[in-house]
């Protein structure tokens, strides 16, 4: 009888490598990834889409695949995508309570790339209304919760994406964000995200449901995969990477990055925010990995007079991003003048060529990825009532954003990656702020500072 890996620990790259050697077969994985899902996933509800049939035929023909040496990157690997893709014959809701349900009529193009990788595709995950929230909770699937605590928020909006890898449900996933909706997930389950470059990855076929299939992509907006280790997330770059006709980013390198081992890289260390605040164990994971890095003999800094105003960033990025927002839901009332709009993007493009300068003296920039470690769930929907506990005093709910920013309204590249756990054991992720196109060295230098977690006990 085969002896299946433990698929809640395993990296995608470990079964990958237990295909291709003949260990298992991509049908007994695809069943043992079902009846994992099957059996436990009704308290955390990550995998709201199930697509286990196609799923199954998909696994035998990665069989077949693998049987005649002609198998893709990632061929027999269960997979899973958030809600918001396309996936043929699948409602695409992002969360919406719709009279009459978007059926999607192909996958979109990053699924398209997965499945012709031999990837396996065993479903859809949870997300909130619209993709705004970091709790990924809507009136079509219910709520996903946490699988390290089912009191508190998985994350947002790709929460069910980083439950389902937390809890060995499929090997990885492919988020977006926009507002920290890959990073702040992986950061709350204590897995690995990457926020891409903008403009390297597809967006075609995530759109709201009835939008124009065809319609550009939000400006901000990023795909990024989330896994359990940063070499997952490699393997799933060279995989989904890649202009389309409408995709306007540059191409990037999959080149091992110059920096081999922690003592190479040189590290501007961000450890306050004008707006965000960060508890003492985020802090104090932050320093922690600050004086690693100098023990490495890194040069480590920890304040630059490169460094723009992020105050003044923050608030032309809020505004740039409810401008988004406001258009995703229609609301021409709350537009602004277009010369206006035009103005925030003078105003990125000078923020991208600050943050240009500062990437001529670093490598990457560290900071955190969020000032807590998972909040509990909140019914209140009025953001502005909402308050993070940071170190037993409340702060507002949406300065977090505060973090996520940087890369955000720079278009850069940044890896959430664990560095341990708060006070409530619940993970702590900093996130590593790359150069534009510097993906891979966001990833490298995530795998080699991590701290794993250890993964939630689910039985």
């Amino acid at each position: 009888m085969t002896e299946i890996p433990d698929l809640q620990t395993s990296s995608a790259s470990e079964l990958r490598e237990a295909l291709r050697s003949k260990a298992v077969s991509a049908s007994e994985l695809c069943e043992a990834s079902i009846a994992r899902i099957e059996a436990l996933d009704g308290p955390i509800n990550a995998v709201i889409v199930r697509d286990f049939d196609r799923a199954r035929a998909d696994a035998a023909k990665a069989d077949k695949a693998l049987a005649s040496g002609d198998g893709g990157l990632l061929c027999g690997v269960p997979m899973t995508v958030k809600e918001s893709f396309d996936l043929a014959g699948y409602p695409t809701t992002w969360g919406h309570k719709l009279d009459e349900p978007y059926i999607a009529s192909e996958d979109a193009v990053i699924v398209k790339r997965l499945k012709a990788a031999g990837a396996v595709i065993l479903g859809k995950t949870n997300v909130p209304p619209a993709l705004a929230d970091w709790q990924s909770n809507n009136p079509n699937y219910g709520r996903t919760n946490n699988p390290h605590d089912l009191t508190r928020s998985p994350g947002g909006s790709s929460g069910g994406s980083a439950a389902a890898i937390a809890s060995g449900f499929s090997a990885l996933e492919v988020g977006t964000d926009i507002g920290g909706s890959v990073r702040i997930p992986a950061a709350f389950c204590g897995v690995f995200g990457l926020k891409t470059t903008y403009g390297i990855l597809s967006l075609a076929g995530h759109m709201p449901p009835h939008a124009d299939r065809f319609m550009r992509a939000s400006p901000l907006s990023v795909a990024g995969p989330i896994g359990r280790t940063a070499p997952d997330l490699a393997l799933a770059m060279k995989v989904i990477a890649g202009r389309d006709a409408m995709t306007p980013g540059g191409p990037l390198s999959f080149d091992e990055p110059a920096q081999k081992r922690p003592g190479d890289f040189r590290v501007l260390v961000i450890a306050d925010h004008p707006r965000a605040k960060a508890d003492s164990s985020v802090r104090s994971a932050l320093e922690d990995i600050a004086q690693q890095l100098e023990g490495d003999g890194a040069t480590v800094a920890r304040a630059s007079d490169l460094v723009p105003d992020l105050e003044q960033m923050h608030r032309r990025y809020q505004k740039m991003l409810q401008t988004i927002i406001n258009r995703r839901a229609g609301s021409a009332s709350r537009s602004i003048p277009a010369h206006e709009y035009m103005d925030l993007e003078d105003a990125q493009h000078l923020f991208r060529r600050q943050m240009a300068a500062i990437f001529e003296q670093f490598d990457i920039v560290l900071m955190p990825t969020f000032g807590t470690g998972a909040f509990p769930h909140t019914t209140e929907p009025d953001w502005k009532k909402r308050a993070i506990d940071i170190d037993g005093g409340p702060t507002p709910y949406g300065d977090q954003m505060g973090w996520i920013s940087t890369a955000t309204f720079g278009n850069l590249p940044a890896c959430a990656f664990p560095v341990g756990v708060d006070r409530n054991s619940m993970p702590i992720s900093l996130q590593a702020i790359g150069p534009h196109l510097g993906d891979m060295t966001c990833l490298k230098f995530a795998e080699l500072l991590a701290r794993p977690v250890s993964p939630p006990p689910l039985g």
